[in-house]
């Protein structure tokens, strides 16, 4: 069983879990509107991912006899301006779901260390997360708002597979 402070937490990883799926898609339809088609796919998979984070952290709490709060889910923008002023927002909040697992993981560490050990597998994942998103603002930079190469880096990231349930 979990006690209220790490179960109020677990609630609030849910939450940002369930933000930043909501988030990617609507940066996803943002792109589509503006016909950068690989960038919406790329997305929308970031998407599910996020969306995966959410229940495996809500299949954790239930499994531990915990009970699963799901608030309320702010608007999302609907502009995200230029491809690289979106990859920026999806870098910074990359950034910001790592600080909240590490800070999670911290206040966990010394007190659950099941739910530690789950918060490090999160953990590690963030280092790609942050990496891709670090790696996809870096050569929009470089593309500087060129049209062909923004179609070259629109056409790669079209080229992101979902992965396979259960891989």
């Amino acid at each position: 069983m979990l006690n209220e402070q790490i179960l109020k937490m677990l609630n609030n990883l849910i939450q940002i879990e369930h933000v930043s799926s909501t988030l990617y898609l609507a940066m996803a339809a943002h792109m589509a509107k503006k016909n950068y088609t690989g960038m919406a796919s790329w997305l929308r998979i970031q998407s599910g991912e996020e969306r995966t984070h959410m229940l495996r952290l809500i299949d954790y709490v239930t499994d531990r006899d915990g009970t699963v709060e799901i608030q309320s889910m702010p608007a999302q923008p609907t502009d995200f301006g230029n491809p690289l002023e979106t990859f920026k927002k999806v870098l910074e909040h990359e950034q910001f779901v790592t600080d909240s697992y590490r800070q999670a993981y911290t206040f966990t560490n010394q007190k659950d260390q099941q739910t530690a050990d789950l918060l490090q597998q999160f953990l590690r994942e963030q280092v790609e997360e942050v990496a891709q998103s670090q790696t996809i603002v870096d050569r929009l930079t470089i593309a500087d708002n060129n049209p062909a190469a923004l179609l070259i880096l629109d056409q790669e990231l079209g080229q992101r597979a979902a992965p396979t349930p259960g891989a």
